[in-house]
């Protein structure tokens, strides 16, 4: 038998540390919070997305009361690039979260569904996509493209 390791890295950073793009993309991450609708979880997900032609795109959580008809934040930002800049490379992603219900001082991560849907986006792209993630305070967890969230993707080449 033999064994494989899979080694994840994220950085941890103090607001303060990062430069002026990245918390300025955290800024409007937050902003974009205000934007969910989430009226029964009351957790609200703000995306903001720095394009290589230098626009800024956002997305935030959709609730319905039939909670699997919700859509992320996530992939509201990724088509809303896609859709209005369908050649542009997304350079960085920055995924902030909210609650009216209790404080959010650490970073939350994309549910396993969007994790797939960022990874086949950076397939489609050929490039890694810079991750920041946050609460509403706290620490910024910042990675090198999402295979360090999900480190044994499945993508197209497994149906070929």
């Amino acid at each position: 038998m033999k064994r494989l390791k899979l080694d994840t890295v994220i950085q941890v950073f103090e607001k303060e540390e990062l430069v002026a793009s990245e918390k300025e993309l955290l800024h409007r991450a937050l902003a974009a919070c205000d934007l969910a609708h989430a009226p029964y979880s009351h957790f609200q997900v703000g995306v903001s997305l720095l394009l290589d032609n230098g626009q800024i795109v956002n997305g935030a959580n959709q609730e319905n009361a039939a909670y699997p008809m919700c859509i992320c934040a996530e992939p509201i930002a990724l088509s809303n690039a896609k859709v209005n800049y369908p050649t542009a490379v997304i350079q960085m992603m920055a995924i902030r979260v909210k609650s009216k219900k209790n404080h959010v001082g650490q970073p939350a991560a994309p549910c396993g569904a969007c994790r797939q849907i960022i990874s086949e986006y950076e397939q489609r792209q050929q490039a890694p996509i810079t991750m920041l993630l946050q609460g509403e305070t706290g620490v910024v967890y910042k990675m090198e493209g999402i295979s360090s969230l999900l480190p044994l993707s499945f993508d197209a080449s497994f149906l070929e």
